[in-house]
């Protein structure tokens, strides 16, 4: 049962921010919504600039002590956003135990596919050859997530040990199943502001390439995936078939669908129950595949 702040935000979304983003055309558009600060940094955190594989980006680290290591790609509809504007979800995910690195990776339409995706293969080779790793990402940013995998397997790169991906966008094609039965029920995206995304990252792409739409790729090897999605949002059947893709291809998927929340519900976690749920339960995951310490680097061994 959701919860009546879930509620509350989904109405709050729905009359601030879908109007505006199915109107939206430029970049500049969406980024005057998606950048606008709406939920506080968390605190017992820091917040440092950093390099890595010659990407700038933000490490963010526990105060208590040094946490299990994790590379934390942003959303932002491959066209907006920032490692500061997530500092509600990393700095949440590292206040549980992490220390995260978030790129600051080259954004669209300036920069197109695969900009983005070379970035983060290129954080990816130089974080990992650092030590074990996990990876997150939220929407856009759990699309990349899902490439890197399939990049780090096709490239003999170590593996992350796990995965936690929230709303990820597997599916740059298909325009059936929750794309249209969630059309209306969607707190935040109107079906022309992902129309107009797709158009802005792809470029001259082709959106069946399985580099822009994970869920053509071959999971096989991957490490245990994580889902969370709400079950009022365009792309809940992005998460529902790519995890039913993952199990077909005998990796470990768990997949958990919330009621009423918005899209990226987990920046919310200041005031909304179903955020700390999810990113307490991401966290537990990721860390209960953690492998152990004197583990080689990129092994999934527990």
């Amino acid at each position: 049962m959701a919860s009546l702040r879930a509620y509350i935000g989904a109405y709050m979304i729905r009359s601030r921010v879908r109007g505006p983003l199915a109107r939206a055309r430029s970049a500049a558009d969406f980024r005057r919504i998606f950048e606008t600060p709406a939920f506080p940094d968390p605190k017992g955190v820091t917040y440092e600039a950093g390099t890595v594989g010659g990407v700038r980006g933000e490490w963010v680290r526990p105060k208590a002590g040094p946490g299990r290591r994790m590379l934390y790609i942003h959303g932002g509809g491959f066209i907006a956003c920032s490692p500061r504007t997530h500092r509600p979800v990393t700095g949440a995910l590292a206040s549980r135990g992490f220390t995260i690195f978030a790129p600051d990776y080259r954004l669209a339409p300036e920069h197109p596919f695969p900009a983005a995706l070379e970035d983060v293969v290129a954080v990816w080779r130089a974080f990992s050859a650092e030590g074990a790793a996990c990876v997150a990402g939220e929407s856009a940013g759990g699309n990349l997530a899902l490439v890197l995998m399939g990049e780090a397997k096709a490239r003999n790169l170590p593996m992350p040990w796990a995965a936690a991906l929230f709303s990820p966008a597997t599916d740059f094609v298909s325009e059936t199943g929750s794309r249209v039965t969630n059309a209306w029920r969607d707190a935040m995206f109107d079906p022309k502001a992902l129309a107009a995304i797709r158009t802005m990252y792809l470029g001259n792409a082709d959106p069946a390439d399985p580099h822009i739409s994970p869920i053509n790729g071959d999971p096989a090897g991957f490490p245990p995936l994580l889902f969370h999605v709400g079950g009022r949002e365009v792309l809940r059947d992005d998460s529902v078939r790519m995890a039913e893709r993952a199990r077909a291809a005998g990796v470990e998927a768990e997949l958990k669908i919330f009621p009423v929340v918005a899209h990226a519900w987990q920046f919310a976690a200041s005031m909304l129950p179903e955020a700390r749920a999810s990113l307490d339960e991401a966290a537990a995951f990721l860390k209960a595949h953690a492998p152990k310490p004197d583990a080689a680097p990129g092994s999934s061994t527990r």
